[in-house]
């Protein structure tokens, strides 16, 4: 990897642990709403932010998470979103329709966090409950952050940004 690579995907992670850390009080329940969330988009950007996102992720839910098990499980579930998302963009182009193709995969894939929190906050009867409220929640963040993550690359140029490190 890349210095400059390295260094930007380390800006990510720092700016994923620090918008975590302004809502941490809504960050972690059964309705998550996750600003930190909105960075998941830059994977539609460009593939190179994988880690950055995984990265910032890991170290928010250790800094900040009141299950450790969601080190393990959130970094599950951005890993296996942001995967099928770079499936998806081999086919697909339209920055707008990937965006909203990851929302759906990221909101889906609440099933793990759902299953995680049923499992170690000891809610045995609560899976689709906290599936549908996570994913809710997940669905509403991230879809709301797709004009703002739009317009962002636009003046910002987040998907030339990694293109260019040499």
């Amino acid at each position: 990897m890349k210095i400059k690579t390295l260094v930007i995907n380390a800006l990510v992670a720092a700016m994923y642990i620090v918008v975590t850390a302004i809502v941490a009080p809504f960050g972690f329940a059964n309705i998550q709403f996750r600003l930190s969330e909105l960075f998941n988009h830059l994977i539609v950007l460009n593939k190179k932010y994988f880690f950055g996102i995984i990265i910032g992720v890991l170290l928010a839910n250790f800094f900040f998470a009141p299950m450790k098990q969601d080190m393990i499980f959130g970094v599950l579930h951005t890993a296996l979103s942001l995967s099928i998302t770079l499936v998806f963009a081999k086919f697909i182009t339209n920055k707008i329709i990937l965006m909203m193709i990851n929302t759906f995969v990221f909101s889906f894939n609440m099933f793990i966090i759902a299953y995680m929190l049923k499992i170690y906050a000891n809610l045995p009867d609560a899976f689709m409950f906290l599936w549908v409220t996570t994913g809710l929640s997940e669905f509403i963040t991230m879809g709301l952050s797709i004009p703002l993550m739009y317009y962002l690359n636009k003046r910002l140029h987040f998907s030339e940004l990694i293109k260019t490190a040499k």
